[in-house]
């Protein structure tokens, strides 16, 4: 088996791997945010307690859930990196956590408009809140550490160390809720055998995590091959590319 995934160690093969899987992200995305906003927007029942309000779970949990997908992606690739020494787990790591931080960033400003008119405020420092905010900002330190470096191979491992060590807030953004009398509700889908949403609501939001979740590969898979061709722009492979693009730009001209 992992015979089989030593060639896509390789940026070329990793790259080429990454553009066959893309359409597919996209189109499977496309199609469960088509289904699963009309059907949350527009079919589900209002909530007894919130009335439509609360329709903004199919956009705040699914970006929450997928803040901490990105991290937890993040994690394992920087082990990887750090432990086997494979430098497109220092790719993953940089390409995935602007996506994550964009995440985190649409899941705190929509807990806060929902916060509003459920709370009256729309911040209150509540562990749930804050550790999620803290998330945000582990994120846009490990660009800035990144970024802060002018040799790559330094900073593909400095924020390799620093996403391992950020790993901590995680059970931390996961379990507040159940360490803290907090403001914030407790587990709503998690419980399996008795969730707490009626089924009518429960089943847009399911599918509405699948839409992010996939939209999530998709940009992650778009950055990653916008960082190996930022990486390997000087490799002949790439060189190769971009002659051909020019070349099929300049027939399409004609």
């Amino acid at each position: 088996m992992w015979k089989c995934l030593h060639p896509y160690a390789k940026p070329e093969k990793s790259y080429q791997l990454a553009g066959k899987l893309l359409p597919w992200f996209i189109i499977f995305s496309a199609i469960t945010f088509i289904v699963g906003t009309v059907w949350g927007l527009l079919f589900a029942p209002a909530d007894y307690q919130q009335g439509d309000s609360f329709r903004i779970i199919y956009i705040h949990v699914p970006a929450a859930m997928m803040a901490m997908a990105a991290y937890s992606s993040m994690a394992m690739a920087a082990f990887v990196a750090l432990v086997w020494q494979i430098r497109l787990a220092e790719i993953t790591v940089i390409a995935t956590a602007p996506v994550g931080a964009v995440f985190t960033f649409i899941a705190l400003f929509t807990g806060a408009a929902w916060g509003k008119p459920m709370w009256g405020a729309w911040w209150v420092w509540d562990a749930r809140l804050t550790s999620e905010l803290i998330l945000l900002f582990i994120y846009l330190g490990i660009i800035a550490l990144y970024n802060a470096f002018s040799d790559k191979v330094l900073a593909g491992r400095a924020a390799s160390i620093l996403t391992l060590v950020g790993v901590i807030n995680l059970p931390i953004i996961h379990y507040s809720v159940v360490w803290w009398n907090t403001l914030h509700q407790g587990a709503t889908i998690s419980k399996f055998e008795k969730p707490s949403m009626a089924i009518e609501m429960l089943w847009p939001l399911i599918i509405m995590i699948i839409a992010f979740a996939a939209f999530l590969g998709t940009l992650m898979l778009m950055r990653f091959r916008n960082e190996i061709l930022a990486r390997e722009s000087h490799r002949p492979w790439v060189l190769r590319l971009i002659e051909t693009d020019d070349a099929q730009r300049l027939q399409k001209d004609k």
